[in-house]
């Protein structure tokens, strides 16, 4: 993996991950590589510090070190980091384009999908709010439903 500084042609700045730099130049190019704050797809790599390895090896400890059962293992931790720009973006696209073509019904979401279910409103695509309880008895009754993340949009 590579990890590049980008900037949009509004001058915007972000990084990204990629398998490769053919990657990233293959994807720009496509107009898949895309600013995380305007949406632009006009994006270049950006000027980015060189890494600099040490310049000698550390030198060996005196003693071995104790054996791993002597030292108490920490707890386990997990954080959650800040989402990667590219990962957002996608997540801001898929955000405008359910808002483009679903209705939103709001907290009336379950019974909705169960009117659709029954024939008894217009089978379309919908989105709004329901607790997990909600879309659990609606996967129980054969329904099916998904959740996205929903992140701000990308205009702000």
């Amino acid at each position: 993996m590579i990890h590049y500084q980008l900037r949009c042609s509004q001058d915007h700045g972000f990084d990204g991950w990629f398998k490769d730099s053919a990657a990233f130049e293959k994807g720009a190019a496509a107009g898949f590589v895309d600013c995380p704050i305007c949406g632009d797809t006009k994006v270049r790599r950006d000027l980015m510090a060189p890494a600099i390895g040490k310049a000698r090896p550390e030198p060996a400890p005196a003693e071995p070190p104790p054996p791993a059962a002597a030292t108490p293992e920490p707890p386990a931790v997990t954080t959650a980091g800040p989402m990667p720009a590219q990962l957002l973006s996608l997540l801001q696209r898929m955000r405008a384009e359910v808002e483009k073509n679903c209705d939103h019904v709001g907290r009336d979401f379950a019974e909705e999908a169960r009117r659709m279910h029954r024939g008894e409103s217009e089978r379309r695509g919908i989105y709004g709010e329901a607790t997990a309880d909600e879309a659990e008895a609606l996967a129980e009754e054969g329904i099916e439903v998904g959740q996205i993340p929903w992140v701000p949009r990308a205009d702000g």
